[in-house]
């Protein structure tokens, strides 16, 4: 199946507050056109990237007001067919969902998705962020911590049915998952240490073997490389350290480097920037995609 993604126009994008420590509107209020018109550049560039690599991309338009819609890979949980709707924690994007939930629903109307799920009241869960699946392992690595609450573990169980590896962030500066933490198709897992507590370690360790943990250092995670879109031996990311690279080229992994430095004033990358659309579990039956 072709490799499907959901992004966002970048329109109405903006650092305009802080709900992460990487987030600091008064940098961006310095050159706000020049920040934006070097984000809808950074966002055409990621978007024919993916297709390049033979990717199809689905646009949500943008929503003035809301500068993180963005930010896709929070939007939901996308597996079988499936959707999973998050829920924002923070009241700075919770106007996002009806937003998303509307895109969804004309991915539906096209054929592009077959179920939309809500989540139990009460409960936060944001997304593909803190929920990431592997193809290699047939299992999902969720996350909670500074956004999704300890209860959508359970939750993304019931909707899903599928295994999972429960993890707890460690830190407010790696606030989802997807910041610190990256499957690859060859079975390796990128991901940076510190970001996890000490038992969620031991539980990466107890499913993965040490020649396929690839732990990313300080200045890694702080360019945002761990925050990774992975189609086939091609790993698209924002501009990386050398030693990554070199790392990763061992590995027999092609890199293709975009410069997302506006969005990751807002503490995202290419991850972020995507949520994947045509993942199918072993077994199940393939989404309908519309030609």
């Amino acid at each position: 199946m072709q490799p499907t993604f959901l992004m966002t126009d970048p329109a109405s994008f903006e650092v305009s507050y802080s709900i992460n420590p990487w987030m600091d509107p008064n940098v961006w209020a310095a050159d706000p056109a020049g920040f934006k018109a070097r984000a809808v550049a950074a966002s055409n560039t990621l978007r024919t990237t993916i297709e390049a690599e033979g990717g199809s991309v689905e646009i949500i338009p943008p929503a003035a007001g809301w500068p993180d819609l963005v930010f896709p890979a929070n939007a939901a949980i996308a597996l079988d067919g499936r959707v999973l709707l998050a829920r924002f924690r923070r009241e700075e994007r919770q106007g996002e969902q009806a937003l998303f939930r509307a895109a969804f629903e004309r991915l539906a109307q096209n054929g592009l998705i077959d179920e939309i799920v809500d989540l139990p009241e009460g409960c936060f869960q944001e997304g593909a962020g803190d929920c990431i699946w592997d193809q290699t392992r047939q299992l999902f690595w969720v996350a909670h911590g500074p956004r999704s609450s300890a209860a959508s573990l359970d939750a993304i169980a019931d909707v899903f049915g599928r295994d999972m590896v429960r993890l707890e962030l460690a830190t407010e500066q790696f606030y989802h998952l997807d910041t610190c933490f990256c499957p690859l198709s060859g079975g390796e897992i990128l991901f940076y240490p510190p970001a996890l507590t000490d038992a969620s370690l031991r539980a990466v360790h107890a499913n993965t073997t040490a020649d396929q943990r690839l732990e990313a250092d300080p200045q890694d995670a702080a360019a945002f490389c761990v925050n990774a879109v992975n189609i086939g031996r091609t790993i698209i990311m924002a501009k990386a350290p050398q030693r990554l690279r070199e790392r990763l080229s061992e590995r027999g992994y092609r890199v293709v480097e975009v410069d997302l430095a506006p969005f990751m004033l807002s503490g995202g990358g290419a991850y972020c920037m995507t949520l994947r659309l045509d993942r199918v579990s072993a077994g199940a039956e393939p989404v309908r995609m519309a030609s």
